[in-house]
């Protein structure tokens, strides 16, 4: 039996019998509306409806093109196991670094993962981490620690004692106590001598009495800078308070020629204007006087560019004894300020002795003259927008030559570790307050898991470029640690792991 091929029959109607392309082209003549539904009927010998066909269709076609689609959802670009580790991580990250409270840890995990945690879950994860905490902070070796800035902060009434290593910013203590005095300091420090080899050479430090107590008590030959900030900032408060009392005076002067001006005046009124502007004048004297006085202790005496001790001393005699006796005229605003002052002299000025010796030293090393170090020092201090700095800068760059860019650098680094304030610990104390809220939540103990994490957290960015990167830890030990959550015992998860 033989199979034979049928030759297939041709379509007989001109409308099966168009290509793909022609049926596209008819349907776009047809959406002309210069053209006839009839005529190209007839040109194409199909019927009128099979031309509205082909125009409907083309129609949907340029809808489906242009009309907005809603965007599907992005290629997962990874896939995460999610484990009761991987939940706990979450839990801490979120308390720790996005600063949530043990409910909003707890929303969180049910609106990313429509998972129910309770409370207490979330609860015993903080708490697991600072059982494990604890004995990490007083593991640390201490011992590398020289310059600490001292503080305190308050919550709810109860001091939380603070102290940080200026150069690494690592917190050496951070504890509640029921006290500030002498003797709470005291224990503290006494305690970070015996368990962590606390051995600073030096501190700084506000004028609380209580701390400088506890301070000379358990550290006795560890000498205590004062923190120039607070001072300065008294002062600025003092000048501010007698300009405006100046404008106040002037304004009161003022109003009473304003009424002289406009009616007749009689003895006494001349004798209240008269007044009214003696007055003004020693209001806006002392205002002036004790102005340029807090300006030269500012950007002279207490600055980092500036004389030897000798002549900073001197200077800063000056201003007190002028300060002092300008004393009566506004008793209870320059009196304190005075106080301070004269109590905290030479702690003020302490940092100046250390710079003296620290430039005596390297101009020994680089055989190079104080004064022109001095000199590189105070070009460096000025604000890059002043016009002084470059002429003298160009000044020195033709004295010194080829040694100009050698000895800045060296200048440069020795103007970096000059510590006037207790700004550091100030800074750690802001970032402590954020987190005060978790005593509620967490009950004891969270100050410990703050310390760890602030220890051992990287920093992200910093005004100083060798810190980005590392940790208060790291830079402390000299070698970067582990991962604060691999500290904890738990691992990270990584991309490479994904499915």
């Amino acid at each position: 039996m033989s199979i034979v091929a049928v030759p297939r029959p041709e379509p007989t109607s001109p409308a099966l019998a168009m290509t793909a392309q022609q049926r596209i082209r008819l349907a776009l003549d047809s959406l002309d509306e210069r053209c006839c539904v009839s005529r190209l009927a007839d040109q194409h010998h199909v019927s009128r409806k099979f031309v509205y066909q082909q125009r409907d269709k083309a129609i949907a076609a340029l809808d489906r093109a242009f009309q907005p689609q809603d965007r599907p959802d992005a290629e997962a670009l990874f896939h995460l196991p999610v484990t009761d580790s991987w939940l706990r991580q979450f839990v801490l990250v979120a308390v720790l670094v996005g600063h949530s409270s043990l409910r909003g840890a707890q929303e969180m995990l049910d609106c990313l993962l429509d998972l129910p945690a309770s409370l207490g879950w979330v609860h015993s994860v903080v708490k697991d981490a600072i059982d494990k905490a604890r004995p990490l902070n007083a593991a640390a070796d201490l011992s590398r620690v020289q310059l600490v800035a001292l503080d305190e902060i308050f919550q709810n009434g109860r001091p939380v004692l603070s102290v940080i290593d200026v150069r690494s910013t690592y917190c050496c203590l951070l504890s509640a106590q029921d006290s500030r005095d002498g003797d709470s300091w005291a224990l503290a420090l006494m305690d970070l001598q015996r368990r962590q080899h606390f051995a600073p050479h030096s501190a700084i430090a506000d004028a609380g009495k209580g701390l400088r107590a506890g301070l000379k008590a358990a550290l006795p030959d560890v000498p205590c800078r004062a923190d120039v900030w607070h001072p300065l900032r008294d002062c600025g408060e003092m000048v501010r308070y007698l300009e405006n009392r100046a404008y106040d005076a002037i304004k009161a002067h003022d109003n009473l020629q304003s009424k002289l001006a406009r009616r007749p005046a009689d003895a006494q009124s001349r004798q209240r204007a008269e007044a009214a502007r003696r007055e003004q004048d020693r209001a806006i004297a002392l205002a002036d006087d004790v102005a340029l006085l807090v300006g030269w202790l500012r950007k002279d005496v207490l600055a980092v560019a500036g004389p030897p001790l000798g002549q900073r001393r001197e200077s800063f005699e000056l201003v007190l004894d002028e300060l002092l006796t300008r004393r009566e005229r506004c008793e209870h605003r320059i009196g304190p300020v005075c106080s301070l002052l004269a109590a905290q002299k030479e702690d003020l000025l302490a940092f100046v002795a250390q710079l003296d010796a620290d430039l005596a030293d390297l101009a020994a090393y680089a055989k190079a003259p104080q004064s022109v170090l001095r000199e590189l020092l105070s070009v460096q201090e000025m604000e890059d927008s002043s016009q002084k700095k470059w002429r003298l800068d160009a000044v020195l760059r033709q004295e010194l030559g080829g040694r100009y860019h050698e000895l800045s650098v060296l200048v440069g680094a020795l103007r970096g570790g000059v510590v006037r304030a207790s700004s550091v610990v100030e800074n750690h104390n802001s970032r402590v307050r954020n987190y005060l809220f978790l005593r509620k939540g967490v009950g004891g103990g969270y100050l410990e898991l703050l310390r760890f994490f602030l220890n051992h957290r990287r920093f992200l960015r910093s005004e100083h470029p060798q810190r980005v990167g590392k940790s208060p830890a790291g830079l402390l030990s000299g070698q970067e640690p582990p991962h604060w959550l691999e500290m904890l015992g738990y691992r990270r998860f990584g991309q490479s792991q994904a499915a």
